[in-house]
């Protein structure tokens, strides 16, 4: 029954890591047992309201998977599902909001540097653990009422989710084995558009017009000319290709080309930020200069330091997406691991 593993599927999040797989068994071969004894009964299978109404009757994945957690120090079973759910919807809040303000003050100064995107980056896991910290104690409180009260607490549902079988999500069936492995020549063809991308960044000092077309007669005639520091960001990006492109062989060759790349990935992202460092970190973000500056300073000033300021402002918002993307993976990573180490126990 679809239905049923959807419901399945969505009781085994809120599951403790460590024994998902065994409750989903045990619960699934009970649910099916129940529902082979309400169709034998009925002489038929049940219509789609009669199980949409079965299922409801069960309770929603959250109070279902409650009976499953186990006591914890300050929140219990019955409203850890709720208290887990409000504090990742606090931090994703929190983490916007913060950002938000932060690119606000930022900005609003006028010129930004990067010591003040570091210092809005670092101040940021002290908003965060102050948030958790007070999600936490507002449900230790409630959790002591609770404990202490003669009332019989049933799980807590978290008032955004209207609980519906017809609002349960379609059934995912294994998506990660169910990916189609890579192939040989799939990841051949990988190296070899790799090996062709870094050929072409080789020939754009020499020949500018392979990356800007026509744009290159404009430079050639334009008071502006790139600064030194675009040469030290050229030569990174060749860095980062080359050992891409090495790390890529290298796998062909001891034929690991179908294993997965996350730490590969890892690693890129992280290095990657290289490049975008040096463009925050020009003196007085000079990645564009004039060709006369004696000449031309007057004329040109005012023009010259908008396009720097564009420059910097756009390398800035693409080195916060960079960062944040890669802490999320980092932390992704870390979970999985995680799970991995507490599911072989």
């Amino acid at each position: 029954m679809d239905l049923l593993d959807r419901y399945l599927q969505a009781v085994k999040k809120h599951l403790p890591w460590q024994r998902q797989d065994d409750i989903i068994a045990e619960l699934k071969a009970n649910l099916e047992s129940q529902l082979e004894d309400k169709e034998a009964e009925l002489g038929r299978p049940l219509t789609a309201l009669e199980a949409d109404e079965w299922i409801k009757q069960l309770g929603s994945p959250i109070q279902v998977a409650a009976a499953y957690q186990p006591q914890r120090y300050l929140i219990g079973p019955a409203i850890f599902p709720t208290y887990w759910y409000v504090l990742r919807l606090a931090t994703l809040w929190c983490t916007v909001i913060y950002s938000i303000v932060s690119a606000v003050q930022i900005f609003s100064g006028g010129i930004a540097n990067g010591n003040e995107v570091l210092e809005a980056v670092l101040r940021l896991p002290g908003a965060l653990i102050t948030t958790v910290a007070w999600v936490t104690l507002i449900f230790a409180v409630i959790e002591y009422g609770i404990t202490h009260s003669q009332t019989k607490w049933v799980p807590m549902v978290p008032p955004a989710v209207a609980w519906s079988p017809g609002n349960l999500p379609s059934f995912v069936k294994d998506p990660v084995t169910g990916k189609k492995p890579r192939s040989f020549a799939q990841a051949v063809a990988e190296a070899v558009v790799e090996f062709f991308l870094l050929v072409w960044l080789l020939l754009i000092p020499g020949h500018p017009w392979v990356l800007l077309g026509p744009g290159a007669l404009y430079l050639q005639g334009s008071p502006f000319q790139l600064g030194p520091v675009f040469m030290q960001f050229f030569w990174c990006v060749v860095a980062l290709s080359v050992f891409q492109l090495g790390w890529r062989c290298l796998d062909l060759a001891r034929g690991t080309w179908q294993n997965p790349r996350q730490a590969q990935k890892n690693v890129m992202q992280v290095v990657g930020l290289i490049p975008l460092v040096l463009l925050l970190t020009v003196p007085n973000h000079a990645a564009v200069v004039l060709k006369h500056p004696a000449l031309d300073q007057v004329r040109y000033g005012v023009t010259l330091n908008t396009i720097n300021q564009g420059i910097y402002r756009v390398a800035l918002i693409i080195f916060v997406i960079a960062l944040i993307q890669t802490i999320v993976d980092f932390v992704k990573l870390g979970i999985s691991a995680y799970r991995k180490r507490v599911g072989a126990i």
